[in-house]
């Protein structure tokens, strides 16, 4: 699968540095923090495109009010979306900006002008939020755009899992990523649950990632470890800047610091291969073999006592030990010489 010119078959995990509200409303912000997501090795951007008539009502009813111990409680959805949204407006000038950095860029649509939006400034891909996985016709109408469609799963069941990729698979797309995902802000290690990533490879059979919003550095890490091909995590210039999601959002050097990680894993990783390195063969030279251990005549006869398994490597494998012993020397040999199959009558 490509995101654009990246393709997952190289090996490499898509790292996606999320922008979000982390603009604090500035447009110098936003494109400094893009500057600064190339410089942590970023491979994309993702913003989030809506406005909150496009995600919500202006309604004062208490539904519509947040009350659930969260940093964004007592706030009405309306007013903390207009305060969170990135405008449609800037979303040409940040992908070309991502553009000419060499990175991707994409958004996550919250409605179906948002996708017909994002399809005019033709994005590599469609990015459905974890709160928007229960909502089938915008994942059908995404999907049916024909691009690479990663769906985050935070608050899925199994069954709106199987709903999506259903909905995906409708329509004729079948390049499907689900990331794992906790949505909780920050999320608590404990809630992560990363061995799901696994179980997601095998039962969905589709490209798994995760979406991570605890503060930590080892989750990506496992998460790759157990086959994530896609890392997608909240950005911010600086957490003293405040704002919606600054919480839950690396700072540049930690999330440089997450991309080192991540990229040392793959190298760890590796291929399933019994092959050895190169250093691997020449560290054998130290491994235990069969050598004479004291002088032996011609027809003596080989005992645990004139032969014996010891470092280094250059004598017959210690598993004929037992085969060679009461067999004789074809001609003298000298203490310290390697045993060898001509050496035996």
């Amino acid at each position: 699968m490509k995101f654009g010119k990246f393709d997952l078959e190289s090996g490499a995990t898509f790292i996606i540095a999320e922008l979000s509200a982390n603009h604090n409303g500035s447009l110098d912000t936003a494109l400094e923090t893009i500057t600064a997501m190339k410089a942590s090795g970023a491979d994309a951007i993702k913003l989030q495109t809506y406005t909150p008539d496009t995600i919500t009502l202006n309604c004062d009813s208490d539904m519509f009010t947040i009350s659930q111990g969260t940093q964004w409680d007592k706030r009405k959805f309306h007013d903390l979306y207009a305060e969170a949204m990135t405008p449609w407006e800037w979303h040409k000038i940040l992908f070309d900006h991502a553009k000419n950095l060499g990175m991707e860029a994409f958004s996550s649509p919250f409605d179906s002008s948002a996708v017909d939006f994002l399809s005019d400034l033709e994005v590599p891909a469609y990015k459905i939020a974890s709160f928007e996985i229960t909502d089938i016709p915008l994942i059908e109408y995404a999907a049916a755009k024909g691009k690479p469609i990663i769906i985050s799963t935070g608050i899925a069941t199994l069954s709106d899992i199987e709903d999506t990729i259903d909905a995906c698979r409708r329509v004729g797309n079948n390049q499907i990523t689900l990331l794992k995902c906790t949505s909780a802000y920050p999320a608590a290690l404990e809630e992560m649950n990363l061995l799901t990533i696994a179980d997601m490879v095998d039962r969905f059979g589709v490209t798994v990632g995760l979406s991570d919003h605890t503060m930590s550095l080892s989750a990506p890490v496992a998460a790759v470890a157990l086959g994530a091909r896609v890392i997608e995590k909240h950005f911010i210039l600086d957490r003293n800047m405040g704002g919606a999601d600054s919480s839950f959002s690396l700072e540049p050097h930690e999330f440089k610091a997450m991309v080192d990680a991540v990229r040392d894993t793959e190298k760890l990783l590796g291929r399933v291969t019994y092959e050895l390195s190169a250093k691997s063969l020449q560290s054998r030279e130290f491994s235990r073999s069969l050598f004479i251990a004291e002088e032996i005549a011609e027809g003596e006869v080989f005992s645990s006592e004139n032969i014996r398994s010891v470092r280094p490597g250059f004598g017959l494998p210690p598993k004929y030990l037992k085969e060679i012993i009461g067999k004789k020397a074809a001609y003298p040999l000298k203490f310290g010489d390697p045993l060898k199959w001509e050496d035996i009558i």
